[in-house]
């Protein structure tokens, strides 16, 4: 945990945060903000969600000299966070960051409002692969090794956004698709899961490469694979799934933010602005990558709810054809 209110701490230091006043040539609304604005997430201190929302919360902060707070909610695989926004003023001073778990809280029916009608999308910030681990216990270095190894009994798994979440989704269509046969455990975000998988409560585990990536390289845990289509920048070493003989399949995640429906669309657009640009800054680019992450593609808040509206109906038929329920 120490080392991860230090990297923290890296994260939030000026050199990762400088943009050129030219960057930030945009207006924002007139009297917007005038009090201190709220980021709710789902994952507890620590993880990778809280780590991006705290930068996020520091672009806007130094941006328009107003406190931005990030509210960690965890609990429900994001159900507590999310339902929180549900109930909130749509005024722009309660956000809520969450990976793209949302979109299938709402396919899954486990919350009891639509999100593209309750919620508007404002942007993305950050996207990167999830990495499968082992703990040290476990022989298997490969993904067919780690098959094997289940085939007498389903070996304890830990997913950063427990059952219900995209990983937890993911996970199902591996077992599907490979044989390899998992028990899911379930924690309240990557944090104390990864701290099970480090202790042996579990042996198998699943986390962004934000959190993975401190943990592999500290030799707490072995990388067996990264679930993204290509290698992540911070363990390049470590082979995809997909060259371990799955083509195609993947396991990833992007930080959307997301306001109450009806928010003053000149708020959204500004949020927007600022987030995108800050996160495509050149130094800023060099420090996701250092993590395994990189800026989402820009978009505006309009392209951004086509493709999740995209997003959505897939995760639907996904759960439907799968035959998951929660």
């Amino acid at each position: 945990m120490i080392a991860k209110v230090t990297r923290l701490i890296c994260w939030l230091t000026p050199p990762a945060l400088v943009c050129s006043a030219a960057v930030f040539a945009q207006d924002k609304p007139p009297n917007y903000p005038m009090r201190p604005i709220r980021i709710l997430i789902g994952s507890t201190p620590g993880a990778g969600g809280d780590m991006i929302a705290r930068v996020t919360a520091k672009l806007l902060s130094d941006r328009w000299g107003q406190n931005v707070v990030v509210d960690p909610r965890p609990g429900g695989g994001g159900v507590i966070a999310s339902g929180m926004l549900a109930k909130s003023t749509p005024d722009g001073y309660t956000l809520l960051q969450s990976g793209d778990g949302l979109l299938l809280q709402s396919a899954t029916k486990r919350i009891p409002f639509e999100v593209l009608k309750a919620f508007d999308p404002v942007v993305s910030s950050t996207q990167q692969p999830y990495i499968l681990m082992v703990n040290f216990s476990v022989p298997a270095k490969s993904v067919k090794e780690l098959i094997a190894l289940s085939a007498s009994k389903p070996l304890p798994f830990a997913g950063s956004t427990g059952v219900g979440g995209t990983v937890y989704l993911g996970m199902v269509k591996l077992e599907k698709l490979s044989g390899l046969k998992l028990k899911h455990v379930t924690y309240k975000g990557s944090a104390p899961a990864l701290l099970a998988l480090v202790a042996g409560e579990v042996i198998v585990g699943v986390s962004a490469s934000l959190s993975a990536t401190t943990v592999i390289r500290g030799g707490k845990v072995r990388g067996v694979a990264s679930l993204g289509l290509k290698r992540t920048s911070s363990l390049p070493e470590l082979p995809t799934i997909g060259e371990q003989g799955f083509p195609g399949f993947q396991v990833t995640n992007r930080y959307n933010l997301w306001a109450p429906a009806g928010t003053p669309r000149p708020i959204i657009a500004a949020i927007n602005r600022v987030v995108t640009e800050s996160m495509n800054a050149p130094q800023m680019v060099q420090r996701l990558a250092a993590d395994g992450s990189e800026p989402a593609e820009r978009a505006t808040p309009e392209q951004l709810r086509a493709e999740l509206t995209g997003n959505y109906a897939e995760f639907v038929r996904q759960v439907k054809e799968l035959g998951l329920k929660f």
